[in-house]
């Protein structure tokens, strides 16, 4: 049975792709799972960092091409099922208020590489697989989708990803830009990764991801509300103890208050 599976440790939460004997392949109902789950977890304030992975050795293998004749058989259908099912997906990992990580081994492929790319950071294992090749299906990759690639590498390499269709190893997507960097045990250097971020400032870190994202999307100059939220840490309790813990030579105790 495939599924979204969520586990939460602390103050970091592990996202499980799960769909054996597919290579966890994501169908519709994992798509809207994808959306819900992020969704909840973003209202979670407790929450400091949030890993991605896939269940037995691969991260996912794309879209469940079975139910395709049923999900995304026509016009209407394909457009509902890239502009609604899997745009809400994306668009929840990619706003979630948390850092995230992808954690990256097997193949990622397809609507796998989309869902690595939603996230903030991709640490990869040195056997993964990369790849968009859905050119063999038919059909081109939908416009919100291309957008988050693009962001990445760039137009010579999304062209060269999309047209060619290889898969490609881990080396090639680290020079191409998709992976952050490789690593012989990604899921404990994902949870290390993500001990690192749970120990610094929760504001800091959703500031910079929002401005991060605010400013890559949209450049225009922030207005003057933008500017003022992006300077409201002074009022907060998490910037008083930094400086002082820095005065007194000791760990901060952040509250993310």
């Amino acid at each position: 049975m495939s599924e979204i599976r969520v586990d939460k440790e602390g103050v970091i939460a592990r996202v499980t792709l799960s769909n054996p004997g597919k290579l966890n392949a994501i169908n519709i109902s994992m798509w809207h799972g994808l959306a819900q789950c992020f969704a909840a977890l973003s209202a979670d304030q407790a929450l400091r960092c949030v890993i991605i992975q896939g269940e037995g050795g691969n991260f996912a293998a794309g879209a469940d091409i079975d139910e395709f004749a049923t999900v995304r058989s026509n016009h209407e259908q394909g457009m509902a099922y890239h502009t609604i099912s899997i745009a809400g997906a994306l668009e929840a990992i990619a706003a979630c208020i948390h850092p995230t990580i992808a954690a990256i081994d097997g193949v990622c492929v397809g609507g796998g590489l989309e869902i690595a790319c939603a996230c903030d950071l991709r640490i990869a294992a040195p056997s993964s697989r990369f790849g968009i090749p859905i050119n063999k299906l038919g059909f081109p990759l939908a416009p919100g989708e291309l957008q988050g690639l693009l962001q990445l590498v760039g137009k010579a390499a999304a062209l060269e990803i999309l047209l060619e269709g290889r898969v490609f190893d881990a080396a090639e997507a680290k020079d191409k830009g998709l992976i952050h960097r490789i690593v012989d045990d990604v899921h404990a250097d994902a949870g290390s990764t993500a001990e690192r971020i749970a120990r610094g400032a929760p504001l800091a870190a959703r500031m910079n991801k929002l401005l991060v994202r605010r400013l890559s999307l949209h450049p225009a100059p922030l207005t003057a509300d933008e500017l003022r939220a992006a300077f409201a840490f002074f009022d907060s309790a998490d910037y008083r103890e930094g400086v002082r813990a820095f005065i007194e030579k000791r760990t901060p105790d952040f509250t993310g208050r």
